[in-house]
C-alpha cells in the first residue's frame, strides 16, 4: 500500500498535498483498492467554500457510491476535469493524475488535525 509520506490524511481516507498557496486533494491508495474500479465522479463544488469534514462530492465504483469529504476548510478552486473523461486515474495514480479538488485553505493550521503517514498505515492496519 502506498502512504506518501509528505501528505497528510483523514480517517475516511482522503489526502491532501500543500503547494504553496493552494493544496491538492484526492483519496488514497488504500481507499480507491477498497472501492474497485471507479467508473464515475460527481464533483460540483468547484467556487464553493466549504467546511472541514464537509462532502465536496462522490465517487462511484462499480459496487458502490462514496462521498467526498473536506480534509481542511476551504474554497474548491478547481476540479480535475481529466478524471470526469478518465475515471481510472484514480485508481492507477491517486496521488499523481488521480487528483480531485484543487483548494484554496481557510485556515492551514487545520493540517495539524490530520493523521501523518505513520497514523494513517495504523488506521488502516
Amino acid at each position: 500500500m502506498n502512504i506518501p509520506a509528505e501528505l497528510r490524511y483523514t480517517n475516511e481516507h482522503e489526502w491532501i498535498r500543500v503547494e504553496g498557496e493552494v493544496a491538492y486533494v484526492g483519496i488514497t491508495d488504500y481507499a480507491q483498492s477498497e472501492l474497485g474500479e471507479i467508473v464515475f465522479l460527481d464533483i460540483n463544488t468547484e467556487g464553493e467554500s466549504l467546511a472541514q469534514g464537509e462532502v465536496f462530492g462522490s465517487v462511484e465504483a462499480v459496487k458502490t457510491v462514496s462521498d467526498l469529504n473536506m480534509p481542511v476548510a476551504g474554497e474548491v478552486l478547481e476540479v480535475n476535469e481529466t478524471i470526469n473523461d478518465q475515471p481510472e486515474l484514480v485508481n492507477s495514480d491517486p496521488y499523481g493524475e488521480g487528483w480531485m479538488i484543487k483548494i484554496q485553505m481557510a485556515d492551514p493550521a487545520e493540517l495539524d488535525t490530520l493523521l501523518d503517514a505513520n497514523a494513517y498505515q495504523a488506521l488502516i492496519g
